[in-house]
């Protein structure tokens, strides 16, 4: 007696298509164009297996693998902020203006980030971001421009201090910088000896001019950013400071490069350079706007003349911007107002009315939503204590998970039993995904 052999022909994995056919299948041939073919192929790859193993049909295939496929090449993605934080360390901090995104693209392929067309010969790398940081900061004799603002300070150090020589600070300015980096192991890491007087709260100035010898690099002023120190305090002008005679650097850390009305406690590049001080380090991507940068302002003839022996210095090579950061600096601090500035100069009296609206639209599909006024603040280390008017939709707390989870993310803040979705950081033409993302979720 024989036993009849399985009919081939009926086995459902005989079925699974082959891999170029899938693969030119237009939906994943245009994937492949945005990904790279590479990684579309190991999606219909792994669909096929999923297929044979009858975890799907072999007609679904192709949909399985566009289902694996992410939208772009990058595992970023955007986020939309309704933290009532204006600059959100986790969220990239600044973003970048409408001119600033065209600025890369124009700086993405080649570009005459250090040829001049003239002469067709070198050019100086950088020159309209330096310019346009001249051209903002009143008293600013010159510029330079390193990738964040921890390196821009790190490089003053080493190319003014090096090895064995002393930097002058107050102990109430050994601050730490976030993420558990410390200003003094910073400033020890390049060679050079720290030199603290004074006490936590109170520093005097006979505190630095009996500190200040032959040894003495400079004298540097860190402003604390991201915390308030109040009541039997007092430190020290630094005009006071520049008539001692070294070099005086301040570090302004948030990157305000000129006052602004909301933040009257929040040192600028600009006031710090007329108050006396040499040179300005500060960071690009918070309170100016701008992308994750570290800019050096000189003033006077000294200040120039120490940002070009920074410049100079070696490890500057290992520290300057690529093109694209050069060309979205530009367009912030010479284009048109950064969304960060927006944020700040958004009237709150016209917050109130689009989460009225807002919550109305979400109430009529069933959603439990109503409008309430908040406090937001400025983040990224600067401002602190500063409070902005604001006003939000709220929601019941179980929406902050699944808004995070959504696409587009959302993210807000949860107080008590409530997630807010604060409009202080959304602009105002966002309104419509905001209110897109909260439909979309669905919660118990």
């Amino acid at each position: 007696m024989t036993t009849a052999r399985p009919h081939h022909a009926a086995d459902p994995r005989r079925r699974v298509p082959r891999t170029d056919a899938v693969l030119a299948e237009p939906e994943l041939t245009a994937a492949a164009g945005r990904l790279g073919r590479d990684r579309v192929k190991r999606a219909v790859t792994a669909a096929q297996q999923r297929a044979r193993d009858g975890v799907i049909a072999p007609s679904d295939v192709a949909a399985d693998a566009l289902a694996a496929l992410p939208a772009t090449a990058t595992g970023i993605r955007p986020v939309l902020n309704a933290s009532g934080v204006l600059l959100h360390t986790n969220l990239g901090r600044a973003p970048l203006s409408d001119a600033a995104v065209a600025a890369i693209g124009a700086a993405a392929g080649t570009c005459d980030v250090e040829l001049d067309l003239t002469t067709g010969r070198r050019g100086t790398r950088g020159a309209g971001a330096v310019a346009a940081l001249r051209d903002a900061v009143p008293g600013a004799g010159a510029a330079w421009i390193a990738n964040n603002g921890a390196a821009a300070l790190a490089l003053v150090c080493a190319a003014l201090a090096g090895p064995g020589r002393e930097i002058v600070i107050s102990r109430g300015q050994l601050v730490e910088i976030g993420d558990g980096f410390r200003i003094p192991e910073l400033i020890e890491s390049t060679g050079a000896r720290l030199r603290p007087v004074g006490t936590t709260n109170r520093t005097h100035l006979s505190d630095y001019a009996g500190a200040i010898g032959p040894d003495t690099a400079f004298v540097l002023v860190v402003h604390p950013s991201n915390f308030v120190v109040s009541g039997f305090v007092s430190d020290v002008d630094l005009r006071e400071l520049a008539g001692l005679g070294p070099p005086v650097v301040a570090d302004i850390g948030s990157g305000l490069l000129t006052p602004h009305p909301l933040l009257p406690a929040e040192p600028d590049a600009a006031g710090a350079l007329a108050g006396g001080a040499d040179l300005v380090t500060a960071s690009g991507d918070k309170l100016l706007g701008g992308p994750q940068a570290g800019l050096l302002l000189g003033g006077g003839e000294r200040g120039t003349r120490l940002v070009e022996q920074v410049r100079r210095f070696p490890l500057a090579r290992a520290m300057r911007v690529d093109k694209l950061t050069l060309a979205a600096l530009e367009a912030s601090v010479a284009g048109p107002p950064t969304p960060v500035r927006e944020f700040l100069d958004t009237d709150p009296a016209t917050l109130r009315p689009r989460a009225d609206a807002l919550a109305a639209a979400l109430a009529a599909d069933g959603v439990p939503a109503s409008a309430a006024d908040t406090v937001a603040g400025v983040g990224g280390g600067g401002a602190p204590g500063v409070e902005l008017p604001s006003a939000a939709v709220a929601l019941p707390a179980r929406y902050a998970e699944a808004l995070r989870a959504g696409d587009p993310p959302v993210l807000g803040r949860v107080a008590g039993d409530r997630c807010l979705l604060d409009l202080r950081a959304v602009p105002p033409s966002a309104d419509s995904v905001l209110l897109g993302a909260v439909r979309a979720v669905r919660v118990g």
